[in-house]
């Protein structure tokens, strides 16, 4: 849609000092060509994610569903230990929430960016986006201001991650039966997502998060349904959030 199709139809629902948003072609292909070299990373841990819901005994119909709808591998990987353990049901659900709350510092970061769109694009584009893409949004923008090919770059980023994922997850998801354990999958798609994610830690409270949330999972790689895993995220982000904000007292 055009700058001039959407003054017609919406400038009243838009504030003046924002700029419109409006299809950006150029800005979309960076998005893609920027997340093309994380596309095998996501994938394969998308697999890794796949194979482990049939190893967990789900069936084929459970694991599409979950793939499709849980767009989180993370919550996934952290529920199906609890799943397989017969679990209550609110432990599983409190899990994944807790897991996900990084999601929460996400969008409050990205809100800014996207204030001007209208509530159900907010929301189909907090649905894709993923802790890539975040990262590599904000390396791009990193200043709130309201841009109108925003939107198209996030755009370009989000829908190939999220390609990747389900069909990695997918093709796990049918192939998890016939790929024996001692092809180390699960190791190849951590060490993928390892080279993704580490030049994303680009100052001190991200390092610092990083760190301590992998003492919290050593230290709690044997704790029950995977109790480790969940104190590692909250020690991490609270770690990562209150460094951010010592740096800032600090600074003049």
């Amino acid at each position: 849609m055009s700058i001039s199709d959407a003054t017609s139809t919406d400038n009243r629902n838009i504030p003046p000092e924002l700029p419109l948003p409006e299809r950006n072609s150029a800005a979309f292909r960076d998005g893609i060509k920027a997340t093309f070299p994380t596309l095998f990373g996501v994938a394969a841990w998308g697999m890794v994610v796949g194979i482990a819901m049939i190893k967990a005994h789900l069936s084929l119909t459970q694991a599409l569903a979950m793939t499709m709808l849980v767009f989180a591998g993370s919550a996934q990987l952290a529920s199906l230990p609890l799943i397989a353990a017969h679990a209550p049901v609110w432990m599983i659900f409190v899990t994944a929430l807790v897991v996900n709350l990084r999601f929460v510092i996400f969008s409050a970061v990205m809100a800014p960016h996207f204030i001007h769109l209208k509530w159900r694009k907010r929301l189909l584009l907090g649905f894709w986006c993923g802790d890539l893409s975040t990262g590599l949004f904000l390396q791009r923008y990193p200043d709130e201001k309201p841009a109108p090919e925003k939107a198209s770059y996030l755009t370009g980023l989000l829908i190939p991650n999220w390609l990747a994922w389900e069909i990695g997850s997918i093709a796990g998801i049918f192939l998890g039966h016939q790929i024996p354990e001692q092809w180390g999958l699960g190791f190849a798609g951590t060490l993928a997502i390892l080279c993704i994610t580490v030049p994303l830690v680009a100052n001190r409270a991200a390092l610092c998060g990083v760190a301590m949330a992998g003492a919290m999972a050593l230290a709690g790689a044997s704790w029950p349904y995977k109790l480790g895993l969940l104190a590692a995220v909250i020690a991490g982000m609270i770690t990562a959030l209150a460094m951010d904000e010592w740096s800032e007292r600090r600074s003049p």
